[in-house]
């Protein structure tokens, strides 16, 4: 998706993991994919370095998809749509 569609992408289940070290927000990730139905969208914030390379692979490795990242002030909001 395009930044523009992100930024006004409003997700299903937002979880904040800014402040907690890898892998943190990777695993906060993990457990929240599963708290919504298939065809949703959760919302990732992190302000993590390794977030950025840790969600996309994750997501793709386990069949969900990584819809892109937009910077915020101070953290990252990483959106992914469940799948599966």
């Amino acid at each position: 998706m395009e930044t523009a569609e992100l930024m006004t992408l409003t997700a299903d289940k937002v979880i904040d993991a800014r402040g907690v070290a890898c892998p943190g927000p990777l695993l906060e990730a993990k457990k929240g994919i599963g708290s919504v139905k298939v065809g949703q969208t959760i919302e990732v914030k992190s302000n993590d370095p390794g977030s950025r390379n840790d969600i996309p692979v994750w997501a793709k490795k386990v069949g969900h998809e990584y819809l892109g990242v937009v910077a915020a002030e101070g953290f990252d909001r990483h959106f992914v749509r469940r799948k599966k």
